[in-house]
């Protein structure tokens, strides 16, 4: 779980780098995030100054069940003696716990934190939430292989963490499942022992995480600790960041014509050509949707396909809705870890981008006008959806273009506590993203982008991606 974004500048911390970003063209003016980066800039300040603890590792021997007695084998726990301390350092720095809806900016503010840390900050790891709790069951798997059952990982995988990284930024905070629910509260409440400091992002208010999920109430004091020692923002504001208006590159196309047919190929001469690997090796990739989507296949198995290739050219993309929630998961997870890797992305699909996730025949008229009454219509009649039921009409009408979907799913019965609609508005505006001109032409070496220079950096940031993601 090692960096794998390298330092390109030595700024004097995020309003500085902000005010260069401006000034170069490369980010707008805007005062909403001149706000927010001061929050930035106060815990950079604060990041110079701090003292940093030694991490100490606790034995294995301290993290196994006490040997109990005939009374204590009645009486007593059989729970590890967690030597390591619980609470916070004394020394501890609070972080930040960044959340807002998608467009927010919140992945640049948190690059953007982490591109300026301060020169004594040795240690620090920034990576994706997903990427992140696949790194810890995998090592509390090692601890539990190595040493067996009755040997408490958590504390152990904490320290290791803790010695890797004294700033640790972590993108998209969520909780959806049970296992993580169980490890989260413990695992955050050992790192801030150690001293590590925590800045993530999220969708949702911490208390919103895992909301309805299964055995919630043991969740809860992970949600206080995360209310208690960072410091939380909300990032929201009328401007969705990555809407700002930039040439399109023209990867995607719809419908699924002749013409189609043709975007593929020629998008797939056009990365051989720019290419230099011998086609054996090549760093592109044509796949079906359904290749891609149509077995049961993980967040793992995407980012593997990342790692060996640059650019994907996926064709046939149906539309999706709410009964193909199995696709949509798998095309969504697809879309994160090439977005995390910044890898190329090109589409053929049935349906325009804004109905990738909600079908035409699901959107009816009751809230054409955003109005209060066909919101509330829409909502009685969800929650009076059985399980099992076809959806209603009026449940379809909750679905209207991506602008609604961000402010009326969040509410939705149907949706609640579930992430889909998260999901699916955060890979609808990423499409977005990676569908810019901006973004297909990064690493290509361009005089206007930097030249040979900035495809060297490029390759290299891929290469560290690969490298850490494992």
């Amino acid at each position: 779980m090692a960096e794998y974004r390298q330092k390109e500048y030595k700024p004097k911390g995020p309003i500085h780098e902000y005010d260069a970003r401006v000034k170069a063209g490369r980010l707008r003016d805007d005062e909403h995030q001149r706000n927010l980066i001061q929050s930035l800039q106060d815990l950079h300040d604060d990041l110079v100054k701090y003292e940093i603890p030694k991490v100490v590792h606790p034995t294995v021997e301290s993290l196994q069940p006490k040997k109990k007695g005939l009374l204590g084998s009645l009486f007593g726990s059989s729970t590890p003696d967690d030597t390591v301390r619980t609470e916070p350092h004394p020394n501890y720095i609070k972080g930040l716990y960044m959340y807002g809806d998608v467009g927010s900016g919140k992945t640049m503010l948190m690059d953007l934190f982490y591109d300026t840390l301060p020169d004594n900050i040795l240690s620090k790891t920034r990576i994706h939430f997903h990427n992140f709790m696949q790194d810890v069951h995998k090592e509390l798997h090692k601890m539990k292989m190595a040493h067996g059952n009755d040997v408490d990982g958590i504390p152990f995988v904490a320290s290791t963490i803790a010695e890797r990284a004294t700033v640790l930024c972590f993108d998209e905070f969520q909780c959806t499942d049970v296992a993580d629910a169980m490890i989260l509260r413990r695992l955050v409440q050992n790192l801030m022992a150690h001293g590590t400091v925590i800045v993530t992002t999220s969708n949702r208010h911490p208390t919103e995480l895992y909301k309805n999920g299964i055995q919630r109430e043991s969740f809860i004091p992970c949600i206080n600790l995360l209310l208690s020692r960072l410091r939380i923002i909300n990032l929201d504001s009328k401007t969705d960041y990555r809407k700002v208006p930039r040439p399109p590159s023209g990867v995607y196309h719809h419908p699924l014509d002749t013409a189609a047919k043709q975007h593929a190929e020629s998008w797939f001469r056009f990365f051989g050509d720019f290419n230099e690997e011998p086609p054996h090796e090549a760093r592109h990739q044509v796949f079906t949707f359904n290749e891609l989507m149509g077995k049961a296949t993980g967040a793992a198995d995407y980012i593997e396909l990342c790692r060996n290739y640059d650019a994907f050219i996926v064709t046939d993309v149906p539309g999706m809705n709410i009964r193909s929630r199995d696709l949509a998961r798998r095309f969504i997870t697809f879309l994160d870890a090439a977005y995390e890797s910044q890898a190329k992305v090109v589409l053929t699909t049935a349906v325009p981008l804004t109905e990738l996730f909600l079908a035409k025949d699901e959107i009816a008229d009751a809230l054409e006008s955003g109005s209060k009454t066909g919101l509330k219509k829409a909502k009685m009649a969800a929650q009076s959806t059985e399980e099992g039921e076809d959806l209603s009409d009026a449940m379809r009408t909750m679905m209207d273009d991506l602008d609604m979907n961000v402010a009326m799913l969040r509410n939705s019965s149907k949706f609640s506590g579930d992430e889909e609609a998260f999901a699916f508005a955060r890979a609808l505006s990423r499409l977005s993203e990676m569908g810019s001109q901006e973004w297909v032409e990064r690493g290509m070496g361009l005089e206007s982008s930097g030249g040979l220079k900035e495809a060297e950096e490029f390759k290299k940031m891929r290469g560290s991606w690969a490298a850490d993601s494992y």
